[in-house]
């Protein structure tokens, strides 16, 4: 079995590629990772892996820049079907638009957007005291702001329980995060786990053969092995 990990110039795809071939490795699965940056070797893969970190702006341009990718992608995913899974900024061009620093389109494979944490993240560091006389702080009070980058570990709240790359993934899963902006989908169905942070946020997204992540599978110790495990036996 042969996977692409595409490489655009935005990825961690050495640590990524790892985290594929001991996922495989641990399966028992006989599996040949590619970090790629060819077009046909994508066409040709039996899953492909689209990662991301930065802008989205950023990750869309050096995604169009490799002539004929997207145009690979989409015959490799949507036309035949094949596993695809998106990690983080990878996961968030699966979007119709990102709104970060103006309006960008994206893929439009699910339909949503992509919108910053309103969250109060300029709090962030800053030492506060509570009210005088207060034993109990109120859930809005700046202590209890939420940060934003969203960053480190949190705990999955499994919205589809029974989708097999989620399989023995569930109460008490942390997985990690680097984010300040996150998928806002336009069907909530498309939504295949939340984090709370200062409310409900899309942790995984995805429709048919097509699977997405916020947080970093491949920085995510043995929940991430399990997951990216999931994905290589996946047969959508």
């Amino acid at each position: 079995m042969s996977v692409a990990i595409v490489d655009y110039g935005s990825g961690n795809l050495r640590s990524a590629a790892k985290a594929f071939e001991r996922a495989a490795a641990e399966a028992g699965l006989a599996t040949a990772v590619q970090v790629t940056a060819d077009p046909e070797v994508v066409r040709a893969a039996a899953r492909v892996v689209l990662p991301g970190v930065g802008a989205f702006a950023d990750c869309w341009t050096g995604l169009a820049a490799l002539p004929g990718m997207v145009a690979a992608l989409e015959e490799a995913a949507l036309a035949r079907g094949r596993p695809f899974l998106g990690i983080c900024v990878g996961m968030q061009l699966l979007a119709t638009v990102g709104r970060e620093h103006g309006d960008h389109a994206g893929l439009g494979w699910i339909p949503g957007e992509v919108v910053r944490f309103e969250l109060g993240g300029r709090d962030r560091g800053r030492k506060r005291s509570p009210p005088p006389g207060d034993h109990g702080l109120d859930p809005d009070h700046p202590l209890l702001a939420k940060a934003v980058p969203h960053m480190g570990w949190n705990e999955l709240e499994i919205a589809a329980p029974g989708h097999p790359v989620l399989a023995g993934l569930g109460r008490d899963t942390h997985v990690y995060f680097v984010h300040s902006y996150h998928f806002r989908t336009e069907d909530p169905n498309h939504v295949l786990a939340r984090v709370d942070y200062g409310g409900p946020v899309a942790a995984a997204v995805g429709r048919d053969n097509l699977f997405g992540t916020q947080f970093h599978p491949e920085k995510s110790q043995a929940a991430g092995l399990t997951l990216i495990g999931n994905f290589l036996r996946w047969r959508p």
